[in-house]
């Protein structure tokens, strides 16, 4: 959910005003952005628990896995972004699907990460919910700066 939440605020910040910026740059700046965040995640988890000088190799991999999910969020709004670049779609209405499209993955984590925690139906809806609000919210300060 987090990592949709930051794929759709380097959408909207790439890609308000006058001049959005072009599709290739706004696919890798989303995915360069959620590794650096992924990196930064895994580092600040690591020295956070730790007051040992050394860090056993596993533990590492453990918790670069544990927040591979950032980056793994990055990869769908990417996809209109490289597609509007290979197929010379306006960098405006890009920008536009690749927010959709975070918007819409940051709804789909919520609901499948409090399905996998045994949520109920209405726990499971408030999140879907407060997800779409938070992803709204994006598209409404995207809409701002462009007016």
């Amino acid at each position: 959910m987090y990592g949709s939440l930051l794929a759709g605020s380097v959408v909207a910040g790439a890609g308000a005003g006058d001049h959005p910026v072009a599709p290739l740059d706004l696919g890798i700046a989303v995915l360069a952005t959620g590794v650096v965040f992924w990196l930064a995640h895994v580092y600040a988890r690591l020295m956070g628990s730790t007051d040992q000088p050394d860090l056993p190799m596993a533990r590492v991999r453990a918790v670069a896995r544990h927040e591979w999910p950032i980056v793994q969020a990055a990869f769908p709004p990417s996809v209109p972004a490289f597609a509007g670049a290979l197929l010379g779609w306006p960098a405006n209405l890009t920008s536009w699907l690749a927010l959709a499209v975070a918007v819409a993955g940051g709804v789909l984590w919520a609901v499948v990460a409090t399905v996998r925690a045994g949520a109920g139906r209405s726990v499971i809806v408030l999140s879907a919910f407060v997800n779409l609000v938070l992803g709204l919210a994006i598209v409404g300060v995207k809409s701002l700066v462009l007016h």
